[in-house]
């Protein structure tokens, strides 16, 4: 089995690699990018399975992985990831991803996942599923209309000065929605709050 890990972050290739080949058989190939990557499918693919981090250099979200999948249709990925809201896996599915797996997971069940992919079968976690269909959409339900103003303009990277002069308010009641939005969010800043945004969907 030849397996390509693609993350930006040496130790979790160093691990990964481990774990794996400690299992016997498997063949593990790492990159640091998805252009890495994409060189090391040209040069050494195809694959059993090419794991893509969601987050590394290349990536912008699940775009790199629509892209990798329209251009290597008989390539198999999955996306791993240590940050992505759990509505992303079923978004990476939907995009041509076997599967999904959190860098969460422990070294036994993620060996057993990377197999599973291998063989062809797509995997999300279930209380990576069950979490995304219990949890409520913030953006839907959680954010009134001027909250909602107020993040488009952090999502913009305006300051608080310009975003409030674009709604007509003044500067302190917008520092009073960006605190609510980050409470909101569970983020620890105004930049923060936006990347969360813009990683669900929302701009």
């Amino acid at each position: 089995m030849r397996i390509l890990i693609a993350d930006d972050h040496e130790m979790v290739r160093d691990t990964l690699t481990v774990f794996l080949n400690s299992e016997g058989r498997i063949q593990v190939l790492p990159a640091a990018s998805l252009k890495e990557a994409i060189q090391l499918i040209e040069a050494k693919g195809p694959f059993d399975l090419v794991l893509l981090d969601y987050k590394m250099p290349g990536m912008n979200g699940l775009q790199g992985l629509k892209q990798a999948v329209a251009d290597y249709p008989n390539q198999p990925f999955a996306i791993l990831s240590g940050t992505a809201p759990n509505s992303v896996a079923q978004e990476a599915v939907d995009a041509g991803a076997l599967g999904f797996l959190p860098k969460t997971m422990g070294a036994k069940s993620m060996v057993n996942a990377i197999r599973f992919m291998a063989l062809g079968e797509t995997y999300i976690p279930a209380d990576v599923m069950q979490a995304a269909n219990s949890v409520e959409d913030p953006f839907d339900n959680q954010l009134s209309q001027r909250e909602t103003e107020v993040l488009s303009g952090l999502c913009a990277g305006h300051s608080n000065k310009e975003i409030a002069r674009d709604l007509g308010l003044q500067e302190v009641t917008i520092k009073l929605h960006v605190r609510t939005l980050c409470k909101k969010l569970d983020a620890r800043n105004r930049t923060h709050a936006a990347v969360i945004a813009k990683e669900a969907g929302f701009a």
